[in-house]
């Protein structure tokens, strides 16, 4: 008895470390996106996180033949990056980024984290 709890309890924290891991950690998607730099920000209320803003034009779903932007929110992990983009806002950026399931609070307030700047215009 004493042993087949001890191996379900095994298989729950298996499986719960399989979940966190998955949700947290697993990286879903990565890339480039380019646009206007908005905004690079440091805030937060305990984790103190680098957040930025990225602003995209194209043709969107608006008016027909008018010029839509499109915001890409994202959080910066490396000081070093961080103080590329907040002394460089206003110019054009290609940022790559990893995007995860989940947001942690001490990595950033969303799941896209920029770990690298591609180029600056």
């Amino acid at each position: 008895m004493k042993k087949s709890l001890w191996i379900i309890l095994g298989v729950v924290l298996l499986l719960l470390g399989v979940f966190v891991w998955y949700k947290y950690y697993f990286v879903f998607g990565e890339g480039v996106k380019s646009g206007y730099l908005n905004y690079a920000m440091k805030k937060g209320y305990i984790f103190k996180t680098y957040e930025g803003k990225l602003i995209q034009e194209g043709f969107g779903r608006g008016k027909t033949g008018t010029i839509t932007s499109y915001e890409f929110e994202f959080s910066v992990d490396d000081p070093e990056i961080f103080k590329q983009l907040e002394t460089n806002s206003g110019k054009t950026f290609d940022l790559h980024y990893k995007e995860y399931n989940g947001a942690l609070p001490w990595r950033g307030n969303t799941k896209f984290v920029v770990d690298k700047v591609v180029n600056m215009k």
